[in-house]
């Protein structure tokens, strides 16, 4: 099948690409490759899934030369020769996450008022400094959470599928790239009701 290519080498490791570049190079797509950096790869998952074309369309990436690509190229074995079937951690505002996601205090304040559950256990209740989340790719529709509390408490972590956040005015980065506002509420779940394919 013909795979189209997006070329997005061109953006900084945490610059999101445009949505519309993204959307015109995309929706008609047999198959994509994908050559940039985490944020890039996000947008185009992000695109198909909207779309509901996952995991109808593979996708192929060459991670850029930074840190969180060359990370998440590890992660996937990326090159590793064989197509592979992967889990999709989604937020409830219609992005993806590959690497890291993180919740932390808005713009006047230092810590974060937030209620929060991991699955069906209370992992948040109080101010904490922030709230990190990660997928597992080592196990199927998991993520990772680290609730960091005060500078004297070590990391709180758990795994599981599905985080929900209740806080005060907070402020969201996903891969690298900040939300456009803050939020009181997100949700990040492993869906495990879609897939999407890596190509070698």
């Amino acid at each position: 099948m013909p795979v189209t290519q997006l070329d997005l080498r061109g953006l900084a490791p945490a610059q999101p690409p445009s949505r519309r570049h993204v959307a015109s190079v995309v929706d008609d797509a047999e198959a994509v490759h994908v050559r940039g950096p985490v944020p890039g790869l996000a947008a185009v998952l992000a695109r198909l899934w909207r779309k509901d074309r996952l995991p109808a369309v593979p996708v192929g990436w060459d991670p850029a030369d930074d840190p969180a690509s060359r990370a998440l190229a590890r992660a996937l074995q990326v090159g590793s020769g064989a197509e592979r079937e992967l889990p999709l951690v989604r937020d409830d505002h219609g992005g993806v996450l590959l690497t890291t996601g993180r919740i932390g205090p808005g713009s006047d304040e230092r810590r974060l008022g937030a209620q929060a559950y991991h699955d069906d256990a209370r992992v948040v209740d109080g101010l904490v400094r922030g709230i990190e989340v990660q997928p597992v790719w080592t196990a199927v529709d998991t993520i990772s959470v680290t609730v960091r509390g005060g500078r004297l408490r070590p990391p709180r972590r758990s795994t599981g599928r599905a985080l929900q956040v209740a806080c005060a005015p907070a402020r969201v980065v996903r891969d690298g790239v900040p939300f456009d506002r803050e939020v009181t509420k997100w949700t990040w779940y492993a869906d495990d009701r879609v897939r999407w394919r890596l190509q070698p």
